[in-house]
């Protein structure tokens, strides 16, 4: 089955050796995204809640990219610094997705690239009726 690369300007750039996403049949695996603005590259200044909402605001104008949405979303990981986010994580994520919610995966990291304090990746399936 061929790969198709997915990109998008409404998405931060792959700042490393690596594809925004790529898509697979009906499956679409997304790079992690981190709170950067897609038009300056910078990290977003603000609270948590803004970085949270930024990192989600990327990953789905690369689900748009690729012929999906959000709700095409089976499986999230999220990365987090301080898992003290975690409730906030939670009430903002369900703003993004309604039920049925994707499979989640939430871990505590040391370190995140260009000292984000989250991160997310995910996966697609499309076409399928929820």
């Amino acid at each position: 089955m061929p790969r198709e690369i997915i990109s998008t300007d409404q998405a931060p750039a792959a700042i490393g050796a690596y594809s925004q996403a790529v898509k697979v049949g009906d499956t679409v695996y997304l790079s992690g995204q981190i709170p950067l603005d897609p038009a300056t590259m910078q990290m977003v200044e603000g609270g948590m809640e803004i970085q949270i909402r930024r990192v989600f605001d990327n990953l789905a104008a690369v689900a748009c990219a690729a012929g999906g949405s959000l709700a095409d979303t089976v499986k999230l990981h999220v990365f987090l610094i301080d898992l003290g986010h975690f409730a906030l994580l939670n009430q903002v994520m369900a703003e993004y997705f309604k039920e049925p919610y994707p499979a989640r995966a939430a871990i505590g990291v040391a370190a995140l690239p260009r000292g984000a304090q989250i991160e997310m990746d995910a996966v697609l399936v499309l076409g399928v009726p929820v």
